[in-house]
């Protein structure tokens, strides 16, 4: 079995989580941020993470998706600075999903993730987004102690899976 844990991170938050999740998993493995990752054939899981961006997928990770081989085994992860099941990192995720749409889903994790404070503050200055910037400032902390734990019960529950 060969594993790659990769993520793209601009804070720090989906890193944390990618270390908790590459640190469960017990055979071959590898991480990497997803800019890194020249080669993607040969593992029989990827861990794939990202922040989530105005309730998208960023940029800068779409390509990664689109050159997973067909029928790869994928576990997404993402950050977000919403309250967790919240539309916004559903919206990402369903987007992901979408963009893995030729690979097979094993399974998805979401963790609030701490916001920079300057991103609150141009938020709170708009009226329309005042409310998700309180939000937002409420997932200071994260990703905390509770989050690892349960990326590392995800990790667990992906890898029963695959029989492992």
């Amino acid at each position: 079995m060969k594993a790659l844990v990769t993520y793209h991170s601009q804070t720090g938050n989906t890193e944390k989580i990618a270390r908790a999740i590459y640190e469960s998993i017990h055979f071959e493995k590898e991480i990497l941020p997803i800019r890194e990752v020249k080669e993607i054939q040969g593992y029989d899981i990827v861990f794939a993470g990202f922040p989530v961006q105005a309730h998208s997928v960023p940029a800068a990770v779409v390509p990664f998706f689109k050159k997973l081989p067909p029928g790869q085994k994928i576990a997404l992860f993402c950050s977000h600075g919403s309250l967790r099941g919240g539309q916004l990192p559903k919206q990402a995720v369903e987007q992901a999903i979408g963009l893995a749409a030729q690979m097979k889903v094993l399974g998805t994790f979401c963790a609030r993730g701490q916001v920079e404070p300057r991103v609150i503050d141009a938020l709170e200055k708009s009226v329309q987004h005042q409310a998700w910037a309180e939000e937002a400032a409420g997932a200071c902390g994260h990703p905390d102690a509770a989050d690892l734990a349960d990326a590392r019960e995800f990790t667990r529950s992906i890898l029963a899976k695959l029989g492992h």
